[in-house]
C-alpha cells in the first residue's frame, strides 16, 4: 500500500509541476493529456480485475460517455460541466443493466462476450441514424475553456485522472475492496457467508463503466468530435495491458502502464510501418519478465527473493475462474 501510495503521489505531483519545465508544447500536453484519459478508463478495468473478471467492454462504455456527452452539447445545449457527470450516470446504469445479466459468466466465456459487447455498442452507434451521426460522427464539438492555451484542459486531465484514482483507491482499501478480493479468490465460499455476489458483481462493474464513460466523456471535448471508431475492441485489449503492464495488485498499476506504454508508443513513431511490430515485441518481453508487473519490480529485488505471482495475476485470476465455470 505505501508503494502504490507513494507512486500514485510521485506521478500526480510530476504531472502537476511538467508545464513549468515543457512550457506551452502543444504536442507534449497532448501526450500527457492522452496518458491521463486512458488511465482513468484502464482504472475501470482494474476494477473489474478485483472480481475475478477480464474485462474487454470498457471500450465500448467509453463510447457510451463520449456519445452521451456529445449529444447533449451539440443537440440540446447542455453545458460540459453538467454533461461530464451525466455521461458517468449514464454509463453506469448502462453498464448495471447489462451486468446484472453478463457477471453470471466466468473466465472465458465471460471476457469472449465482452468482445462481442463492445462491437454491438460501436454497431448500434454506427446505425443510430440522425441521432448519433451514423460514420459521419459528430464533429464541431465546443471546449470548456475558452482561449488558445492547452494548459486548461491539461489540467481538467489531471483533476479527472486524480478523482478516478481516489475513486479506485477508496474501492480496493476499504471494506469494499475486501469483499471484491474474497469474490476473486472463491465466489461460492465468500456467498456461503452470507455475501451477496451478484449485487457485488454488478457494483463493482457499474463503477468500472461510469470510470470509462467518464474518459469517454474527456475525450469527447479533448478531441471535439467521436466516431463509432473511436473506441473499438483495440481499444479495450490496450486498456487491459495497461492494467498487466502496470501491475494487477496495486491501484496505480493501471496509471504506470498506460503512461509507460503511451509515451513507449509516441518514442517508436520514428521506426514508422515498424513501430507496431516493436511495440508488440517490447510488451511481449516485459510481460514475460515481469509477470506481477513493474509495480513489483522493487519488491522482487528486495533481499534477492523471487516476486511472488499474486492473487490477482492474469494467469491465477483466468485459472480460478476458468476452473469454477
Amino acid at each position: 500500500m505505501k508503494r502504490d501510495l507513494y507512486v500514485a503521489a510521485a506521478l500526480l505531483a510530476v504531472m502537476l509541476v511538467l508545464p513549468i519545465f515543457i512550457g506551452h508544447s502543444r504536442y507534449m500536453l497532448s501526450v500527457l493529456m492522452n496518458c491521463a484519459g486512458l488511465s482513468l478508463v484502464a482504472f475501470g478495468v482494474w476494477l473489474t480485475f478485483t472480481i475475478g473478471r477480464i474485462n474487454i467492454c470498457q471500450a465500448g462504455f467509453a463510447l457510451i460517455g463520449g456519445y452521451t456527452t456529445a449529444i447533449l452539447l451539440s443537440r440540446y445545449g447542455f453545458s460540459f460541466w453538467v454533461a461530464l457527470p451525466l455521461s458517468a450516470l449514464v454509463s453506469a446504469v448502462v453498464g448495471a443493466l447489462i451486468g446484472s445479466f453478463i457477471l453470471k459468466l466466468r473466465g472465458i466465456y465471460f471476457s469472449m462476450l465482452t468482445i462481442s459487447l463492445t462491437e454491438a455498442i460501436r454497431l448500434a452507434f454506427l446505425n443510430g441514424g440522425d441521432f448519433t451521426q451514423g460514420s459521419r460522427g459528430i464533429t464541431g464539438l465546443p471546449q470548456p475553456f475558452a482561449g488558445d492555451s492547452p494548459l486548461p484542459m491539461y489540467y481538467l486531465a489531471l483533476a479527472l485522472l486524480a478523482l478516478g484514482l481516489l475513486v479506485t483507491w477508496r474501492v480496493h482499501y476499504s471494506r469494499l475492496g475486501r469483499i471484491f478480493r474474497a469474490m476473486r479468490l472463491n465466489e461460492d465460499l465468500a456467498e456461503s457467508f452470507g455475501t451477496n455476489v451478484w449485487r457485488y458483481r454488478v457494483v463493482a462493474f457499474a463503477i468500472a463503466c461510469a470510470l470509462g464513460g467518464l474518459g469517454g466523456s474527456y475525450f469527447v471535448v479533448f478531441t471535439q468530435s467521436i466516431y463509432p471508431q473511436s473506441f473499438t475492441v483495440e481499444h479495450s485489449i490496450y486498456y487491459m495491458l495497461y492494467c498487466f503492464l502496470g501491475g494487477l495488485e496495486f491501484v496505480s498499476g493501471a496509471m504506470v502502464g498506460a503512461f509507460v506504454l503511451t509515451i513507449l508508443f509516441e518514442l517508436l513513431s520514428q521506426f514508422q510501418q515498424y513501430q507496431t511490430l516493436v511495440y508488440g515485441v517490447l510488451m511481449i518481453s516485459v510481460i514475460l519478465l515481469l509477470p506481477n508487473g513493474l509495480m513489483a519490480l522493487r519488491a522482487g529485488r528486495e533481499g534477492g527473493a523471487t516476486p511472488r505471482r499474486p492473487g490477482g495475476a492474469v494467469p491465477s485470476t483466468a485459472a480460478s475462474t476458468g476452473s469454477s465455470s
